[in-house]
């Protein structure tokens, strides 16, 4: 716990979250809150019961959170009339009421704080109307959180956990990001929708405000992409018109339009159904309309995070082949694909991947998630031989009774008077410390010995390929039985 320090309500007045309060609220605030100066450290922890409910006055915080053992930096901020803390009291038992991560202050910083009881009860008696709209925003965010928790599972992967956890991270963090801004969006929605109904304007004239603000709703899905260039000479323009006719900080406001596709026109548009309206009033509709179409491009930008989330963590469970039988008929085309993605930050931008499917290849009878191990080891020798810039060919074809898989690189090739030697155990022409020598001994044991099947390289200088061939019946292998052949070459 912090200094307490006297509380002003002028003070309070200038945090966003505050500024359209009264003066009889502020003085509640003052009264039932409190002011506290924290040293820098620990202000919570994440995990216990959440008691406080914390608004940033000035100074700089750090909010983290446990993931596998490891603290993750989430949001560092100085901006003031930020929040953390027991912001969810007012749900009371319908949501857990534990930190939800670990806030820390990195110099001397100065919180107003409310127990997380006297919050809840002032959100209850005050914005009756916006806890039915938090409680969707908090459960919508929970379904998703759902979906992101699944990267801690995903860690079990090993060596492919570090690639997946930074391309999960990026959607992730965005939809953060995103929905912090949602509902400072929604906020500033309501306040303009109670200062435009005292406005001087009819009943007609709302209800055609309210359709043009379906009308930039829907705008938004369709808009056109613009280049540089055209997004900035639409912004001057827009920018132009919102200051003369009187919108303060119009340019702040013209980005947001021009990026929903709206040009002068529609905002003539707006000018003419408001005509009659004093300026604060068609200023607070500009404003709102605003906000209808910020709302849309952050809700866009939440749904292609989750979107990405999802595809990457269906990645995995294909990879990982979780919950499926160890021996089934797959489409050998996914299994690559999972691949690839869960291989996706090794290879770098640097190496080109071109995919070559012959999509009429029938199902493969196989141990899918033994093949996917293959195909990781070949991937990886693949991207090792062209040390970040090359090109990466996976192709598919049928030969015969067999479906072949071939994996390419533009390398330096295999010599000839090592390739016979390759997929001996604990063979390696990698440095000590960076290789086993087993990857393509255990690849050759999965085709041959497991699945019946073949696995042979085919290597001059700037096309090296790794063939396996599966056979697409189902083969009673019996290890005992394979006769290990030349593995340079048929």
């Amino acid at each position: 716990m912090g200094t307490q320090v006297i509380c002003d309500p002028d003070e309070l007045r200038t945090l966003f979250l505050f500024e359209k309060l009264d003066d009889d609220q502020l003085a509640w605030l003052c009264r039932d809150g409190r002011v506290e100066l924290f040293e820098p450290g620990l202000v919570f922890r994440e995990g216990d019961a959440a008691t406080c409910f914390y608004v940033l006055m000035d100074g700089e915080v750090v909010l983290t959170k446990l993931s596998a053992g490891e603290e993750i930096e989430l949001v560092r901020t100085d901006h003031r009339g930020s929040y953390a803390g027991a912001w969810t009291a007012y749900m009371g038992d319908k949501a857990e009421q534990n930190y939800t991560g670990t806030l820390t202050v990195t110099r001397p910083s100065k919180f107003f704080v409310l127990d997380a009881g006297t919050f809840a009860r002032m959100m209850q008696e005050w914005f009756p109307m916006a806890l039915h709209l938090l409680e969707g925003v908090f459960f919508g965010n929970r379904n998703a959180n759902e979906i992101i928790g699944q990267r801690e599972r995903l860690l079990a992967l090993g060596s492919l956990s570090a690639g997946l956890t930074h391309e999960l991270n990026n959607p992730a963090a965005a939809a953060v990001r995103a929905t912090s801004s949602l509902r400072d969006r929604v906020a500033g929605m309501r306040h303009k929708l109670k200062m435009m109904a005292h406005g001087k304007f009819d009943s007609s004239a709302l209800e055609a405000l309210v359709q043009l603000q379906e009308e930039a709703a829907t705008q938004v899905a369709k808009a056109p992409t613009l280049t540089t260039l055209e997004a900035a000479d639409r912004e001057d323009e827009l920018g132009d018109w919102l200051t003369d006719h009187g919108i303060a900080n119009g340019w702040d406001i013209a980005p947001t339009f021009v990026q929903a596709g709206f040009d002068t026109d529609w905002l003539e548009k707006v000018a003419g159904t408001l005509e009659g309206a004093d300026s604060g009033v068609f200023e607070g509709a500009i404003r709102w309309l605003n906000y209808t179409v910020e709302t849309e491009l952050l809700m866009n930008e939440i749904t292609d995070s989750t979107v990405r989330i999802s595809s990457l963590v269906n990645a995995a469970k294909q990879y990982s082949q979780m919950d499926r039988a160890p021996f089934q008929v797959v489409d050998i085309h996914e299994l690559l694909d999972s691949t690839l993605v869960m291989l996706a930050r090794k290879i770098g931008d640097g190496i080109a991947i071109v995919k070559d499917y012959d999509r009429t290849l029938p199902e493969v009878p196989c141990y899918a998630a033994e093949l996917n191990q293959v195909w990781t080891n070949l991937i990886d020798n693949a991207v090792g031989a062209m040390a970040g810039a090359g090109t990466l060919t996976v192709r598919t074809y049928r030969e015969n009774e067999c479906a072949a898989v071939e994996i390419g690189d533009t390398g330096p090739g295999v010599p000839d008077d090592i390739r016979n030697r390759i997929f001996e155990p604990f063979f390696t022409t990698k440095p000590v410390g960076e290789g086993t020598g087993l990857g393509l001994d255990i690849s050759f044991r999965i085709v041959v010995k497991k699945h019946g099947g073949d696995i042979r390289v085919e290597s001059v200088p700037g096309d090296t390929r790794f063939i396996v061939r599966l056979p697409l019946r189902p083969a009673a292998a019996d290890e005992s039985s394979v006769v290990r052949t030349d593995t340079g070459g048929e």
